[in-house]
């Protein structure tokens, strides 16, 4: 039997890069048993309220949340910290902790009220090792990794399994993102090494979520052959 026979999978930021691979890799093996329905909800997690009452207002069944895959999350600037936008710093800090946070607060006491589910927090190698320019987004992605680790604790003896998967370098929109639409810097990022695909985190995603009930893939460090840390990368031009 697939271990995700007749569950309902939570992704956030799924309309783009690591959340949607993570849609497309999990729902059709909820199709191929017949239960591959989907429900969109345009949401932003940096809204408490608006995450409360979204997951509240979900119908019954849709409410028995079994997976939950926390992605939503962004990084802006690469400026040295002294010379920061305030603007850029208050969106990293309000989607990759608060919305985490959000979204965790939301959805976490049903599971815990039903004794079993499992918690994926997309992290980043930037929260293990910092990098010059990455000083927000580096506390933000610490964050998420304290986080998770607490949560671990707290939740022990629930049943509920907590994981976070950790990418390096992942050629998705991050960087358009992150240098404000700037396509040429963005590409210079991956120029001359081969980074991951969003399609090859979303498999790690899968596995960890697939894993028996006793079984809690604490944390998944993923990286390119062609990265070591998040500083030492090998580009061949």
């Amino acid at each position: 039997m697939n271990p995700l026979d007749g569950q309902v999978v939570c992704i956030t930021g799924a309309s783009s890069g690591i959340g949607l691979a993570c849609a497309e890799a999990l729902v059709p093996r909820l199709v191929d048993l017949g239960a591959g329905a989907t429900r969109v909800a345009a949401l932003d997690v940096r809204d408490e309220k608006q995450v409360t009452e979204t997951v509240a207002a979900l119908p019954d069944e849709w409410r028995r949340i079994e997976v939950l895959v926390n992605n939503a999350g962004l990084s802006r600037g690469l400026d040295p910290l002294p010379e920061g936008e305030l603007r850029d710093w208050n969106e990293m800090i309000d989607t990759n902790v608060k919305g985490l946070l959000h979204v965790d607060r939301a959805v976490l006491p049903q599971m815990v009220a039903r004794g079993r589910g499992t918690v994926v927090h997309i992290g980043s190698i930037a929260g293990r090792q910092v990098y010059p320019g990455g000083n927000v987004y580096c506390a933000t992605k610490a964050a998420v990794r304290a986080l998770t680790e607490a949560l671990r604790l707290d939740l022990l003896g629930s049943g509920v399994r907590v994981s976070s998967v950790d990418p390096g370098l992942v050629e998705t929109e991050f960087s358009e993102v992150r240098f404000h639409g700037d396509t040429e810097r963005a590409a210079a990022v991956y120029r001359g090494m081969r980074p991951l695909t969003a399609a090859d985190v979303a498999e790690v995603v899968v596995f960890v979520t697939t894993r028996p009930p006793h079984v809690d893939l604490a944390e998944v460090l993923l990286l390119p052959t062609d990265q070591a840390s998040a500083t030492h990368i090998d580009r061949r031009d």
